[in-house]
C-alpha cells in the first residue's frame, strides 16, 4: 500500500487561494499551475520523529533493569524481551510468570537532539498514544501527567526548552496500571457496582482506567497490562505564527442527512473539513480543497464556505455535485472508488498548513426505523428495522468480530493486517465488528479496509462492565471520544459507532436483577453512553449512525429537537414485534443444532463456540512435553473458566471450556484414539474445530434464511475472526494467520447463493432452501441426490427449478424425518445448485454454484469406510488435486506443515468417489523458508479418526 507521504508532490499542493469561488465539480486551475505560483509561502513546521531518538528503559527501584535499549513506539515487555531480560511473553505460562512486569513502574528516557533554539520558535511535544498512566518531564522539568491510552496529548514546552542548559532529555515515566487501578478502586467512597455486573478476569478494576480493557485479560486472551509509548510521538517546532495540523475531521454526507436516518440519495454531497492544529489559527484564515482521483486527475477544487475559527480549530464546508465522483462500495457490492482530499489553511497570500486525506463518497446507515406499512404488506413482522444500508441499498452484512490481533500493538504491522483482511475478503465477508475493549484501530487498519471494501462497525472502548460517571472521568472520555471520532471519520470503511459491548443486554440486565427497582445503574449508563458519547458522534459528523450498546433493541424515539435526540427502547417491546440485534452463546452442545434454540432477530452480531488451535500453532508456544489435550499449560491457557474462576477443586477435571469441547466432539463425531500421542493430540484439536465450524454453519444458514422470513434478518457477524495468541478460543483464524476449519466453512456458507437443509426438532419437518444476497432475481436448478456412505447413488437425482428474489430465500424441498426414503443412519442427501444472476453493481450475468450435505449430525453413529484418499501437487499450476477412490470422505481436511502460511480455495468438504479428481487451488503467503513445503501437506477425513 502506497503511503500518502509517497504520493507525488502535486497531491500535496496548497496554493488554492488563487482559485475562484467554488463551483463544483469543474476544477478551475490545475495542480501544476498552482505549484508554479510565486505568491505562495508555506510556513512549514519542523517535525522530529521520536522513534529516531536513542531510548533507554529503566524500572525505578529494580536494579536488574537499568538503562536497557528501548524503542518508540514500543512497550516494556517488548523491549525487555528484545534485550533478553525476559523470555517470550507468549510462551508457556508466561502470562502468569511475568506478572512482575505489569506490577512494575517503567521509565523511558532519551535526549532530543537538533532542536531549533531561534527566538520566536515554539516547541511542542505531540504523543499519538501513551499507555497509560504517565508523568512526563522535559529538560528536567515536569510537563504533565496523562491517564488515557486513547487520547492524543500535546504540550507546549517552549518556555522549558528556552531555559534548558543543554541538550534536552525527555523522560516518560509509566506507572503500573494494575497498581494504580487498585488504588483508585480502594479510595474512600469510591463507586462500586453489584457483584457480578462487570466481568473481572485476571487483573481487576479495569473499568477505572481508560486503557485497553482486554489488557487485564479476557476469556480468549492473556493479561499482560503493558506500558509504553505505543503509537508514534514527535517534537514539533513552529515558526512565529505557524501552525501544525494534529488532527483532521473530514465528513462527507448528503445534504440534509441526519445521523441514523436514511438520506436522500439524489441530494448533493456536503464535504465538511475541520482541522485541529498546534498554534493559533488567525481569525482571518480560510480553507480551500482539491479532490483528486486515484489516477491523479483533479475532479473538483476551490474554496470552502461557512468558515469558522475557534481557537486551534478551523472548519468549513462545501456542496459537491452528486455526479462529480464515483461511489465507494463494500466487498462484493461494487468497486472501492477512493479520492485524495487536499485541504489547505491560508491567511491572505500565505499558506499556513496543508493536509491530505484519502476518502470516498458513500452513505452508510444503520436503519432502526419502525417497520413501515409497505413492509408489513410484504409479510415482515412488526417492530423496528435493524439493518445497514449502503448508498441507499439494503444488503446482507456477512462477517465476523475483530479483536486485538496481538496483546502488544506496536508489533501489529501492515503486513499482518493486509494478510488478515485478505482472508476476510477471500471469505466473502463485507463487515467486521471491531469489538469494544480493545483499542481504537490505527489509521492504517482503516486504510486497508478502505482499499479492500471491508466495513468496520467500530466501538468505543467500553465493554462488559459499568463505568464511573464522576466529572473527571466523563471529561476524560469526552476528550477521547471527540478525538477518535474526528480522526477516523474520513474512512469510507467506517460503518457505525457503538458505545460499547454487551452493555444493555448483559450489564444493565444483571444490575437490574441484582438490585431490583434501583434505576441508578441505567441513569449512570445514560450519562456516559447518551450524554457524552452520542454528542461526540452527532456533534462531529452527519454521516455515521450511533448506538449506545452493541446488542440493543434500538431507540424508542429519535427526535433531533431534543437535547439528546435518542431515547432508548430497552425492554419496551410490543408482543409479537421484533426489535434489534442478537447475540447467542449456548455451551450445551446437545442442542447445538436445534434451530429453535437460536434467537430470532433482525441481525446477529455475535455468536459462537470455542475450539483448539492446530498442533502447528500449539508448537509455537508450548514445550513438546505439554502437547496433550489436558496438559496443565493448555488448561491454564484456556481462559473460558467455570463460574468463580479456576481453583484446585475443579482443576483436576480441566476447565469448563476443555470439558465443553470434549463433550461436543464425543457427542457428534468419531473421536481419535491414535497410538501416537502427538498425532492423537493433533486429531483432537481438529475435531474440536469441526464441531465449532458445524455449529457456526448451522447458525449462519439459519440467520441468512431469515432474510426471507418474517424477521427480515439482514446480518450475521460471528465471534470471532482471529486470535490474539495461541490458545483455545472462538477464532476462525489462528494467531499466525492459519485458517481453522471455521474460516473455510464460513467462506463456503457466505457465498452469494447457497443451498441448505433445515430440521425442525419440534415437528420433525425437513426442508431445503436456496438463499440469495444478490440485489436482483436469480434463477437456477437445485439438484437433490441420495447416497450411501460407500458412495452409491441410491436413486436418480431430483432436479428442482427455482427463482429466488433479491435478498430473499425460497424453499426447494420439503419432507419429514419419518417419511424420508432412506435412513440418515446409513445415507445422506447431497444438495447442489446452479444458478445465474448478477452481482450488485455489475452489468454482467454470473453463474453461481453451491453444494451442501444433509446428514445426521451424529456422525459417530455412522459406519465410515476407508475413502482411499489420494493427494497430489502440480508444480506448474500451484494447485493440489484430491480424490476419494473407495468411499465417501466426510470433512476432508488439507493440512499445511508448520511454518507455512497460505490458504486453499476450499477445504473441510465432503468428497464422493463420483466427484472424480478435484482440483483445489492454493494461495501461498509464506513458505517459512522451506522450498519443499508442498511435500509436507497432508490430507485426512473423519474416517482417519477411527484408526489406531
Amino acid at each position: 500500500m502506497l503511503s500518502f507521504l509517497q504520493q507525488p508532490l502535486a497531491l500535496l499542493a496548497s496554493c488554492l487561494p488563487f482559485l475562484p469561488s467554488m463551483k463544483f465539480p469543474s476544477p478551475s486551475i490545475s495542480t501544476a499551475a498552482l505549484l508554479a505560483s510565486s505568491h505562495v509561502n508555506v510556513t512549514a513546521a519542523k517535525v522530529f520523529d521520536l522513534s529516531d531518538a536513542k531510548w533507554t528503559l529503566t524500572s525505578p527501584g529494580n536494579d536488574s533493569v537499568v538503562g536497557i535499549k528501548g524503542q518508540v513506539p514500543s512497550q516494556a515487555h517488548l523491549d525487555l524481551f528484545a534485550a533478553g531480560v525476559i523470555p517470550d511473553p507468549y510462551f508457556g505460562l508466561n502470562d502468569f510468570d511475568l506478572r512482575w512486569v505489569a506490577r512494575s513502574n517503567w521509565s523511558y528516557a532519551a535526549e532530543v537532539e537538533g532542536l531549533d533554539s531561534s527566538n520566536g520558535t515554539s516547541t511542542w511535544l505531540l504523543f499519538q498514544g501513551l499507555d497509560t498512566f504517565t508523568s512526563i518531564s522535559f529538560c528536567g522539568q515536569h510537563v504533565a501527567s496523562t491517564n488515557n491510552q486513547f487520547r492524543q496529548y500535546y504540550f507546549d514546552v517552549s518556555s522549558i526548552f528556552s531555559s534548558c542548559p543543554s541538550t534536552p532529555t525527555l523522560n516518560i515515566n509509566f506507572g503500573s496500571a494494575v497498581n494504580i487501578t487498585e488504588a483508585i478502586a480502594n479510595q474512600p467512597g469510591q463507586e462500586t457496582w453489584p457483584v457480578g455486573v462487570e466481568q473481572i478476569y485476571e487483573f481487576p478494576n479495569r473499568q477505572f482506567m481508560r486503557k485497553e480493557q482486554s489488557d487485564f485479560g479476557w476469556d480468549w486472551g492473556p493479561a499482560f497490562a503493558p506500558a509504553g509509548v505505543w503509537l508514534p510521538a514527535f517534537v514539533i517546532q513552529l515558526p512565529p505564527s505557524g501552525i501544525y495540523v494534529r488532527n483532521t475531521l473530514l465528513d462527507i454526507h448528503r445534504e440534509g442527512q441526519l445521523n441514523n436516518l436514511p438520506p436522500d440519495q439524489s441530494a448533493p454531497w456536503i464535504v465538511n473539513a475541520s482541522l485541529d492544529v498546534l498554534g493559533t489559527v488567525p481569525s482571518t484564515a480560510a480553507l480551500a480543497i482539491e479532490i483528486i482521483d486515484m489516477s491523479n486527475n483533479t475532479v473538483a477544487s476551490g474554496f470552502l464556505e461557512n468558515i469558522t475559527v475557534s481557537g486551534s480549530t478551523i472548519t468549513g464546508s462545501v456542496a459537491v455535485d452528486s455526479e462529480a465522483c464515483q461511489l465507494w462500495w463494500p466487498n462484493g457490492l461494487g468497486p472501492q472508488n477512493l479520492y485524495y482530499f487536499n485541504i489547505s489553511v491560508f491567511d491572505g497570500d500565505q499558506t499556513l498548513a496543508s493536509v491530505t486525506k484519502r476518502s470516498g463518497f458513500r452513505t452508510i446507515v444503520l436503519n432502526m426505523e419502525p417497520i413501515s406499512q409497505a413492509q408489513l404488506d410484504q409479510g415482515i413482522a412488526p417492530g423496528n428495522n435493524w439493518h445497514f444500508e449502503i448508498n441507499g441499498h439494503e444488503f446482507y452484512a456477512k462477517g465476523s468480530n475483530f479483536i486485538p490481533p496481538d496483546a502488544f500493538w506496536p508489533r501489529v504491522n501492515e503486513t499482518k493486517i493486509t494478510q488478515l483482511f485478505q482472508s476476510v475478503v477471500d471469505g466473502h465477508q463485507n463487515m467486521l465488528r471491531v469489538w469494544a475493549s480493545g483499542v481504537y484501530s490505527p489509521d492504517f487498519i482503516y486504510d486497508i479496509a478502505d482499499e479492500m471494501g471491508i466495513l468496520l462497525w467500530s466501538e468505543f472502548e467500553f465493554g462488559d462492565a459499568l463505568y464511573p460517571v464522576d466529572a473527571e472521568f466523563l471529561a476524560n472520555v469526552k476528550e477521547e471520544a471527540n478525538y477518535q471520532v474526528r480522526r477516523v471519520n474520513h474512512h469510507p470503511s467506517l460503518a457505525l459507532w457503538a458505545g460499547g459491548n454487551e452493555l444493555e443486554n448483559l450489564e444493565l440486565e444483571l444490575a437490574a436483577g441484582l438490585d431490583p427497582g434501583n434505576d441508578r445503574w441505567r441513569q449512570e449508563y445514560e450519562q456516559l453512553f447518551l450524554d457524552i458519547l452520542l454528542p461526540a458522534v452527532y456533534g462531529n459528523t452527519k454521516s455515521i449512525s450511533y448506538i449506545p450498546s452493541s446488542t440493543t433493541n434500538g431507540y424508542l424515539t429519535l427526535n433531533f429537537s431534543l437535547p439528546i435526540p435518542m431515547i432508548e427502547r430497552y425492554n419496551n417491546e410490543t408482543p409479537g414485534s421484533i426489535y434489534g440485534d442478537t447475540d447467542h452463546y449456548n455451551y450445551d452442545s446437545s442442542i447445538a443444532f436445534n434451530l429453535s434454540s437460536y434467537p430470532v432477530g433482525r441481525f446477529a452480531n455475535e455468536f459462537g463456540f470455542h475450539s483448539m488451535p492446530s498442533l502447528q500453532t500449539w508448537q509455537q508456544a508450548l514445550d513438546p512435553s505439554d502437547l496433550y489435550f489436558n496438559s496443565s499449560t493448555i488448561v491454564l491457557r484456556n481462559h473460558h473458566y467455570p463460574p468463580g474462576g479456576l481453583n484446585t477443586s475443579n482443576f483436576a477435571a480441566g476447565s469448563a471450556g476443555m470439558a465443553e469441547m470434549t463433550l461436543a466432539a464425543e457427542r457428534y463425531y468419531p473421536v481419535p484414539h491414535h497410538s501416537d500421542p502427538v498425532a492423537n493430540f493433533s486429531a483432537w484439536c481438529w475435531i474440536t474445530q469441526i464441531f465449532q465450524a458445524d455449529f457456526y454453519r448451522s447458525q449462519i444458514e439459519y440467520y441468512r434464511r431469515g432474510s426471507g422470513f418474517r424477521e427480515r434478518q439482514l446480518g450475521s457477524l460471528y465471534w470471532q475472526l482471529e486470535d490474539i495468541w495461541q490458545a483455545p478460543t472462538w477464532a476462525g483464524i489462528e494467531y499466525d494467520g492459519r485458517w481453522k476449519v471455521l474460516h473455510y466453512v464460513a467462506k463456503d456458507i457466505y457465498q452469494p447463493l447457497i443451498i441448505a437443509s433445515y430440521l425442525n426438532d419440534t415437528t420433525g419437518g425437513l426442508s431445503a432452501y436456496v438463499t440469495s444476497d444478490l440485489w436482483s432475481e436469480a434463477k437456477g436448478t437445485a439438484t437433490l441426490a441420495w447416497y450411501d456412505y460407500n458412495g452409491t447413488l441410491l436413486s436418480p437425482p431430483t432436479n428442482v427449478p427455482f427463482t429466488v428474489g433479491a435478498l430473499n430465500t425460497t424453499k426447494v424441498w420439503q419432507s419429514t424425518i419419518t417419511t424420508l426414503p432412506y435412513s440418515l443412519k446409513t445415507s445422506f442427501m447431497h444438495l447442489s445448485l446452479t444458478a445465474t444472476g448478477s452481482l450488485p453493481n455489475s452489468p454482467n450475468t454470473s453463474t453461481f454454484t453451491h453444494t451442501s450435505i444433509l446428514a445426521t449430525p451424529h456422525l459417530n453413529t455412522v459406519t465410515l469406510s476407508d475413502p482411499g484418499l489420494l493427494l497430489s501437487y502440480n508444480n506448474n499450476t500451484g494447485n493440489f488435486t484430491v480424490q476419494a477412490t473407495k468411499a465417501v470422505a466426510a470433512w476432508v481436511w488439507l493440512d499445511l506443515p508448520a511454518g507455512v502460511l497460505g490458504n486453499f480455495d476450499s477445504n473441510a468438504f465432503w468428497l464422493l468417489p463420483s466427484d472424480g479428481v478435484r482440483e483445489v487451488g492454493f494461495s501461498l503467503k509464506s513458505d517459512g523458508g522451506n522450498g519443499g513445503w508442498a511435500e509436507g501437506v497432508t490430507m485426512r477425513s473423519l474416517w482417519d479418526n477411527t484408526q489406531p
